[in-house]
């Protein structure tokens, strides 16, 4: 019982660090909340922009701004060895127009990865509650890896828009909570995007200087 506990003290420090620190980001969806939207004329084929419909104020309970069971892990039993829960107006109806949404991240030990990805509409505060981790991002113009060791405790910031990741390198499971500055804030996985998204092999093994049969074996996996 007493796991469980220290679980729910941990959780509810990083939420309360990261809730502090989404401020200084200026946590605000600054434009759409999908990644496209396109003009129809018939509204039988149209659907709702940025949030969704806003529930009657005189019927709002404390329900919709209250969720339970993140103290409880995440199915780690991946090819990558993590689970990311993410908690947005989905979970929490009440986070709807607030501009931000938090995640539950787990690893397993050696080697659990959130691999590399980015967050088209967010800027990511990730705080690491057990375990010890590899985590940076890449920067551009010119691209550099900015990385750092995160040990318990430690906080860094993945800007918005920047390919970025985790790596459990700890002997224990990791745990980490992350703050982000938007309520819909997109991810797109990178090794999903390129090898699974139907990209013509040609055009990827062009890309990468690989022959097209890596390339064909690599889409397998994705």
């Amino acid at each position: 019982m007493s796991g469980g506990r220290d679980d729910l003290c941990f959780l509810a420090v990083g939420f309360a660090i990261s809730l502090a620190l989404l401020p200084l980001l200026s946590a605000v969806d600054p434009g759409s909340l999908q990644d496209f939207c396109v003009a129809v004329k018939d509204p039988n084929n149209s659907v709702f922009v940025n949030g969704n419909l806003c529930k009657d104020p005189n019927r709002v309970t404390a329900d919709d701004f209250f969720l339970s069971g993140l103290d409880q892990p995440g199915n780690t039993s991946n090819p990558v060895g993590s689970k990311v829960t993410l908690i947005n107006a989905d979970r929490i109806p009440g986070l709807n127009t607030l501009g931000i949404s938090l995640a539950r991240v787990d690893y397993v030990p050696n080697g659990g990865l959130n691999p590399p990805h980015y967050h088209p509409r967010a800027t990511e505060v990730f705080l690491a509650l057990e375990g010890k981790f590899y985590a940076g991002f890449v920067a551009s113009n010119p691209d550099r890896l900015i990385s750092k060791i995160l040990n318990p405790g430690d906080v860094f910031v993945f800007p918005a828009g920047r390919i970025h990741f985790q790596y459990n390198i700890g002997r224990t499971a990791g745990r980490a909570v992350s703050g982000l500055s938007s309520q819909n804030p997109g991810i797109v996985v990178v090794a999903n995007s390129v090898f699974g998204s139907g990209i013509d092999p040609s055009v990827l093994a062009r890309a990468f200087q690989m022959d097209k049969e890596l390339v064909e074996q690599l889409r397998k996996k994705f």
